[in-house]
């Protein structure tokens, strides 16, 4: 047998950081070095953007998402490079931030 892909999803410009899966609400949710986070359907479909709080059109000042997951109560949670936590709802809304210095890995 041959794997195939369920989906191919589409969206971002640069090359993929991080991704998660939330097989209990059907949704992909991945960020890429340059931008912002995508939550696209298991079917493909691209749902929704997760612009972080600070977004600037400056590159060096760009939000760039290290690690996300994403819960089965539709909470995603994505840390960027600077120490920035952010927690959004599925519907795209960012509910809280939080500023670390710690390293996270």
């Amino acid at each position: 047998d041959f794997a195939t892909p369920r989906a191919i999803l589409t969206g971002h410009d640069y090359e993929i950081t991080c991704a998660t899966i939330c097989a209990e609400l059907g949704l992909v949710i991945s960020g890429s070095k340059e931008g912002p986070c995508l939550i696209h359907s298991m079917n493909g479909d691209l749902l929704r953007t997760l612009e972080g709080p600070e977004t600037l059109e400056s590159p060096e000042n760009r939000l760039r998402p290290k690690l996300i997951q994403a819960s089965r109560e539709g909470h995603c949670v994505i840390y960027y490079e600077n120490g920035l936590f952010c927690v959004f709802s599925v519907n795209g809304r960012l509910q809280a931030t939080m500023e670390t210095d710690d390293k996270i890995k």
